[in-house]
This record gives structure tokens, C-alpha cells and sequence, in this order.
């Protein structure tokens, strides 16, 4: 029998699926040809890493497809001085990919099995820029602020405490709405008192938990 080949499929994953839909970033490229995807996925789902699906991880959970998770890197422009929060740390491969992008990752999950696996991968290939929590991030974390926000999962409505969260020109990615009528969206933090809020794209994203629908936040 022929061995899978990762290196092809990764390949092909960035100029079939990634480069089409739009992402051009060169650091986001470079990322995740970098990154190993099979290395984070289920062990029974290693030879569908790359392919075009929502893998499952258990707990009712499922990572982003490749080019949700591109267009989410490509969306947030991480800067190599970055302080980055993301929300639902689940096979913690997005976790990898920002923290070669920033400077710092704090990563939050609800599920205490996803924090520990993403810690022993992540320790696994030397990612010692990012620090994992189990906990409830769904209305922001620790009060701080942070250059970047990346939410795994999908809301109803934004949450204020996430667009509070975010330091002067930091910019918030997230998925909101309803199924089947969802978009993707950047919040940037214009002032103390001003966002400015982009509609990116129409997508489809499983919840995020404990994410019930809260009171919009208005800008």
C-alpha cells in the first residue's frame, strides 16, 4: 500500500482551497505550509486533514475547515508583536498557527480533554509562545486587551465584552448569526468608543458554547 502523502496534500490544500478563496497573505501561506494540520487532528482522521470538512474532535465539537481558518488568519493580520486571545482552543492547530504569527497566544477552551491534548501537541513541536486555559471565555477573559481576537465558534450576537477586550487597533474575527444565515466578521477598535465592524463573508460555523444570545453589542 502507498503511503499518504502529507506534503502533497498540503500542498494541494493551499492552491486548490486557500489561494481561491482569496487568501494572498504571504505569512499566512508560509504558516500553514509550516504547521503540521495531521499532527492535530484525530489520529483516525489524519489522512482527511487537508481535505475540504469539518474534522470531528468529540464532545459534539469540530474544528474550522482550512479555508475558514485562512481567511480568520488572513482577517486578523497578526503582527509579530501581537497579543492574541483565542476563544475555543479545540485541536489547538489554529492555536499553532498564531502563535508563529504573535508574539503571544492565550488560548481558552470549555472542554478541560481539548486543553490538555492541545498542550501536549502544542509542547510536541516546540510552540512555547502560547498559554492554555480551561474555562469559559464566551464574555471575554481575565480583563485584558488584547491586539487580536480569534472566536472559534459561532455566536447570535456579538458579545460587548469581546469588542471591550480589544486594544486600540485590535481587531476581532467572528462568526455571527444564525444557520443558515451567518457571517463571518472583522471588529476593529478604532477609539475608546468607536468600532468599526466589516462583513467579510457568508459562512456556516457550529456554536460556540455557553454562547446563548446576549444583547448586541451596538456601534
Amino acid at each position: 500500500m502507498t503511503a499518504f502523502n502529507f506534503e502533497t496534500a498540503r500542498h494541494n490544500m493551499i492552491e486548490q482551497q486557500i489561494r481561491p478563496w482569496d487568501v494572498l497573505d504571504q505569512r499566512v501561506l508560509d504558516t500553514l505550509a509550516t504547521v503540521p494540520r495531521e499532527d492535530f487532528v484525530p489520529e483516525r482522521y489524519r489522512n482527511l486533514a487537508f481535505s475540504d470538512v469539518a474534522i470531528p474532535l468529540g464532545q459534539g465539537e469540530f474544528m474550522m475547515k482550512p479555508n475558514l481558518e485562512a481567511r480568520l488568519l488572513q482577517a486578523l493580520a497578526v503582527q509579530p508583536s501581537d497579543n492574541v486571545l483565542e476563544v475555543g482552543t479545540g485541536s489547538g492547530y489554529l492555536t499553532a498557527c498564531l502563535a508563529r504569527l504573535a508574539i503571544h497566544v492565550v488560548s481558552v477552551d470549555i472542554v478541560p480533554e481539548f486543553t490538555e491534548a492541545a498542550r501536549d501537541k502544542l509542547k510536541a513541536h516546540n510552540i512555547s509562545n502560547s498559554v492554555l486555559h480551561t474555562g469559559d471565555a464566551s464574555r471575554g477573559w481575565g480583563g485584558r486587551r488584547f491586539n487580536a481576537i480569534a472566536v472559534t465558534g459561532s455566536v447570535a450576537t456579538v458579545a460587548d465584552d469581546w469588542c471591550q477586550s480589544l486594544s486600540l487597533g485590535g481587531r476581532l474575527f467572528i462568526v455571527a448569526g444564525q444557520a443558515p444565515a451567518m457571517e463571518a466578521l472583522l471588529i476593529t477598535r478604532l477609539g475608546e468608543r468607536e468600532w468599526m465592524r466589516e462583513s467579510l463573508f457568508d459562512t456556516e460555523l457550529s456554536p460556540l458554547r455557553n454562547a446563548a444570545p446576549v444583547e448586541a453589542f451596538v456601534f
